[in-house]
């Protein structure tokens, strides 16, 4: 499939007449849970030339597009738009920058965007984005005895989000193993959760699960402490110019 990913993306560029700064999985697959059927989350961060950005007019800055019979789902945003974004710490635009997968990048575009990422880093505002996230889906394991599995870990993974940041100063990664060995979680809550990593490999998206109290218990004390602490919690620091500079300057290399 990485192959037709990759040709995908090659049509694109020549069809919108873009260069793709970074093309990467997201979802599932970047996460470390998919299962067998899991579709590919493909996201983009690309640059027009010049004399695009141009104009009193707005114009589209995003794609989405689907092949494959939907099981390729390639979207993305422009870059200006990425850099508005990121001022503002937008946390699925701060995953797909950290992302394992790549399918295209632009090596010192990666680099450069998360040092800047690293430098604009809000805990508040991506915590809100986190904590609402893991309400949702814990609400949708309340309503039903057997749910989703895929639900399941989008409730678990949102929550421990939000502790990572409650405690971390950094960005919350986007693997989600490399987010539970960063914090102090009990031993058999970390083996349970692997045994359940394991079994969502095996099975499909379709699949219903049940029970996990101790682990529905972790996710309800992860959203509880969000909701008492994230008012305090620092904004950023960030510097709108630097994000000017890095745009100006990508906008050069791209005419050249």
């Amino acid at each position: 499939m990485t192959e037709k990913i990759i040709q995908y993306l090659d049509k694109i560029e020549k069809e919108k007449e873009i260069k793709i700064l970074l093309a990467c999985e997201t979802g599932s697959r970047a996460w470390g849970f998919p299962s067998p059927d899991s579709d590919f989350d493909i996201r983009i961060i690309y640059v027009h030339k010049k004399d695009w950005y141009l104009s009193l007019s707005e114009k589209k800055d995003s794609i989405e597009l689907m092949f494959e019979n939907n099981d390729i789902d390639i979207t993305g945003w422009d870059l200006r738009k990425s850099l508005r974004l990121l001022q503002k710490s937008n946390p699925p635009l701060l995953e797909r920058i950290q992302s394992p997968i790549l399918y295209k990048s632009d090596n010192d575009f990666l680099v450069e965007i998360n040092e800047l990422a690293n430098s604009q880093y809000s805990r508040i505002a991506t915590i809100h984005h986190y904590l609402s996230m893991a309400k949702k889906f814990r609400e949708e394991l309340k309503e039903n005895e057997d749910y989703k599995l895929k639900k399941f870990f989008y409730a678990l993974r949102s929550a421990t989000a939000c502790k990572w940041i409650l405690e971390r100063e950094e960005m919350p990664p986007i693997e989600f193993l490399k987010m539970i060995d960063g914090l102090n979680i009990e031993s058999n809550l970390l083996n349970r959760i692997g045994e359940l990593i394991e079994l969502k490999a095996t099975i499909s998206e379709s699949y219903l699960h049940k029970g996990e109290n101790e682990l529905i218990s972790f996710i309800e004390n992860c959203i509880n402490s969000a909701d008492e602490q994230r008012n305090s919690l620092p904004s950023s620091n960030g510097d709108v110019k630097q994000l000017n500079s890095f745009f100006l300057k990508m906008l050069s290399q791209n005419d050249n």
